[in-house]
């Protein structure tokens, strides 16, 4: 049976997608399932509404695309050559619409959600599998999905909704996020294990105005904190070479190409000495953000709380030790964080 066109069709091939979109999608469900029913009556029935309501938002659709798309024998229709063709997308778009709400939900489930964290790297070896432990004791089910970046590339995540909270550091001050400082960790001066430092166990950071830096690329926080303590020190740091982690710097300075101010490692890096600063506050404060006037699912806000608990303890803990040849140093607030770098 040939379809025919209808005229003034409400939708065009110039119409504007989501006005296509306004105009249709309401009453796809509808026309699938009368299209599987073939009958009005009883699709009607089947979805609760009157047989009425549901025989008019038929006949808006087939004049909104200016098609026909069933052919009617009384209460009974069947599709046309053009309803068959259209069916088919139908249902894959209904599909796709019920996967995404199951996959929503089972997203905002209490026990066995998802929460999207990101973390500084230096965090990834042992502070975060170690929080993820404790907060599941009492969740077990609640999945992750994890992020490790630096602190820039965390907020314009967090902005744009493909993370629920994040660890970072400095802790962000900005309008359209809500941050809250949880810990601070000591940073220290680490020097190859043959440097003219190398010796002391404390040291005032003007003692290496002279020497060469390693630091993080900019953009990380440790690279701003960096170069905020050599400024306040009294000097702009010579840089020698930029990176991206932790323990790369760290394996820089024990090739004796520079210096670098780090936070303690998981690990002792034989060749190093990290001595402690004095002389002026050398800590990184760590934070947890995330975007303000965005609602929680339930297990987004169950492991926000268990984050904000651990203020003051969030980073593990070591025991004390000064620092000597080839040794980390005692940890500062805060204690141990993993060896990459942020």
């Amino acid at each position: 049976m040939q379809h025919q066109h209808r005229s003034q069709p409400r939708v065009s091939q110039n119409s504007d997608p989501e006005d296509i979109v306004t105009l249709l999608a309401p009453r796809l469900a509808y026309f699938a399932g009368v299209a599987r029913t073939e009958h009005v009556t009883r699709a009607a029935h089947r979805m609760g509404i009157p047989q009425s309501t549901l025989s008019r938002a038929l006949v808006r659709l087939e004049r909104d695309l200016g098609v026909d798309l069933f052919a009617r024998r009384g209460r009974t229709v069947s599709l046309t050559p053009a309803g068959r063709t259209f069916l088919g997308s139908v249902e894959r778009a209904l599909g796709e619409v019920e996967r995404a709400a199951e996959s929503v939900r089972a997203d905002a489930d209490p026990e066995s959600g998802k929460v999207a964290f990101g973390f500084l790297h230096t965090m990834g070896s042992e502070t975060v599998p170690g929080l993820i432990r404790a907060f599941r004791a009492d969740h077990p089910r609640v999945r992750f999905s994890l992020v490790q970046n630096y602190g820039e590339a965390m907020i314009e995540r967090l902005r744009a909704g493909e993370l629920d909270l994040c660890l970072t550091s400095p802790v962000p001050d900005a309008p359209d996020l809500v941050a809250r400082r949880l810990d601070e960790q000591r940073l220290r001066l680490v020097v190859p294990d043959d440097h003219r430092l190398a010796a002391r166990k404390r040291v005032r950071l003007t003692e290496a105005a002279e020497e060469a830096f390693v630091t993080l690329e900019p953009g990380y926080g440790l690279r701003r904190i960096t170069d905020d303590l050599c400024r306040d020190a009294g000097f702009r740091p010579r840089i020698a070479f930029e990176g991206e982690e932790a323990e790369t710097l760290r394996g820089l300075v024990a090739a004796g190409l520079g210096v670098a101010l780090l936070p303690p490692p998981a690990v002792p890096r034989p060749g190093v000495v990290e001595l402690t600063v004095t002389g002026q506050r050398a800590v990184r404060e760590i934070g947890v953000a995330w975007l303000g006037g965005h609602p929680d699912t339930p297990p987004v806000a169950a492991f926000k709380k268990f984050l904000l608990s651990r203020k003051g303890r969030l980073l593990h803990q070591s025991s004390s030790s000064q620092p000597g040849p080839g040794a980390s140093a005692e940890p500062g607030p805060g204690g141990i964080s993993s060896p990459s770098g942020d």
